[in-house]
């Protein structure tokens, strides 16, 4: 990571494959985890992965007033919207989507905030160059660009020194529920995806996220220097 160099003594993460749930559940695992690590901070970091059920949610600085469409709109799509203490506005998650959630004790760990958010936007740079796609980031705005479109995002919360949250990139989803929304409160923002960016026609969706599971385990690794404890599928 140039210019983000961390030192690390030991660094252990149990890594879980948490398949498609649904978010408030996932949410509840989250906090949980971390109230139990700040009772007891000799407790193993965790970092889940996982792809939510079609959601919409939303930041600390809010979003509703950021959809373009009627909530009872919504609802009859079966799309719900959740509110949640993670930084940033509204954003969307589907199937197709990847999302990395580390829930780190980044005190313990020596990693300060601002490294924190660059190397989850550097995992995703590294795992989007693996499939041919040249992303970068954008200084007026967390998460990861390919040109004017974004093609992942950032969002996490801190308590005790503890992160939960973390990074969506987008595989394969339906982009169409992002049309619905002025997604991370910008307006006139068009989303992408590795599959509509990589321009590969044999581009497979299942083997695709499989691969990009594995890539961002690793990048995770490399980049705050973590050794891989376990992985539960």
């Amino acid at each position: 990571m140039t210019g983000h160099a961390l030192s690390a003594d030991n660094r252990c993460a149990a890594f879980e494959d948490l398949g498609i749930r649904d978010y408030v559940s996932v949410l509840d695992l989250q906090t949980t985890a971390r109230e139990k690590m700040i009772q007891d901070p000799v407790l193993d970091d965790r970092v889940l992965f996982v792809q939510h059920p079609a959601v919409y949610t939303l930041g600390k600085r809010g979003g509703r007033e950021n959809l373009v469409v009627s909530e009872r709109f919504l609802a009859e799509k079966g799309i719900g919207i959740v509110q949640t203490a993670r930084g940033g506005n509204i954003t969307f998650h589907g199937p197709g989507q990847a999302v990395l959630y580390p829930i780190i004790n980044l005190e313990r760990s020596r990693i300060g905030v601002p490294d924190f958010v660059h190397g989850l936007e550097e995992i995703m740079m590294r795992t989007a160059r693996h499939f041919g796609v040249e992303a970068r980031r954008d200084p007026q705005n967390h998460g990861l660009w390919v040109g004017t479109k974004k093609i992942g995002s950032v969002g996490i919360s801190i308590k005790k020194g503890i992160s939960i949250h973390g990074l969506a990139l987008n595989v394969c989803p339906d982009l169409t529920p992002f049309t619905w929304i002025n997604p991370c409160g910008l307006q006139n923002l068009s989303m992408t995806s590795l599959e509509q960016e990589n321009h590969n026609i044999s581009f497979d969706p299942n083997t695709s996220m499989e691969r990009v599971k594995e890539l961002l385990f690793k990048f995770f690794c490399e980049i705050f220097n973590f050794n891989i404890q376990g992985q539960n599928s």
